[in-house]
């Protein structure tokens, strides 16, 4: 029987990495629709 909990455990940790190891980045970028904006306030 530990055999197959053993196997599901296996099972379970390769499909966390794969999924992680495929899971977009991140990006550092802002998020506010105006944060680029660098001509707001010239005249």
């Amino acid at each position: 029987m530990w055999v197959i909990f053993l196997e599901a455990g296996l099972a379970l940790c390769l499909l966390l990495i794969i999924v992680w190891s495929t899971w977009p980045r991140r990006r550092d970028e802002p998020t506010a629709p105006d944060a680029n904006d660098d001509n707001k306030h010239d005249d």
